[in-house]
């Protein structure tokens, strides 16, 4: 189970607009066409910071703006590429505390548990991981991000809060995980 997040609330400067390349695409799919490919290498760094920035990348390439949006549109329904999105630079915009939090959740409402966090306005994402015991417990999987350590925690006693409200005696455990810097993000990449 995973539950996607994306929601685009910082700056155009923060968050360069991606298109991720799926990895896993069914194997009955034929290899992308050169036009494809040459989209995927045009936009899987992120799209350009302009006002129209399919135009721009269309014109890059040398085809009409709406050639490169049905063959974005097709690739993403074929699976080819997973999603197009921001990836938002958390540090740029303030958001200096990023915290996981990890949740033991009892297996029998971890669905509904996941559906229910993930949902909350300050979890970027919520995922479902498999336990390794004895040493890691947690199957909930919580990202928060805060301009302090202390606003971080406080939103993950809030999450701790609505869990014992809604979801009483399914939490058994929890911890946070606060980074320790900040990584390049990037999704595959095809080569060049």
């Amino acid at each position: 189970m995973t539950m996607p997040k994306s929601k685009a609330r910082s700056p155009a400067r923060a968050a360069i607009p991606s298109v991720a390349v799926a990895s896993d695409a069914a194997a009955h799919v034929a290899p992308l066409d050169e036009l494809d490919r040459r989209i995927v290498l045009a936009t899987q760094g992120g799209l350009p910071l302009v006002a129209r920035p399919y135009a721009a990348v269309a014109e890059a390439l040398g085809v009409g703006e709406e050639t490169l949006r049905a063959r974005l549109a097709r690739m993403l329904e074929s699976g080819r590429i997973r999603r197009i999105g921001a990836v938002p630079n958390h540090y740029a915009i303030g958001y200096t505390a990023n915290g996981m939090s990890v949740w033991d959740i009892d297996d029998a409402v971890i669905d509904a548990v996941g559906e229910r966090v993930g949902a909350l306005e300050f979890v970027t994402h919520c995922y479902r991981r498999p336990r390794h015991l004895p040493d890691w417990p947690y199957n909930l999987f919580a990202m928060v991000h805060a301009a302090s350590r202390d606003a971080a925690l406080a939103r993950v006693a809030e999450i701790a809060a609505l869990l014992e409200r809604e979801f009483r005696g399914a939490c058994r455990g929890r911890d946070v995980l606060f980074s320790a810097g900040i990584l390049k993000k990037t999704g595959l990449r095809i080569g060049g």
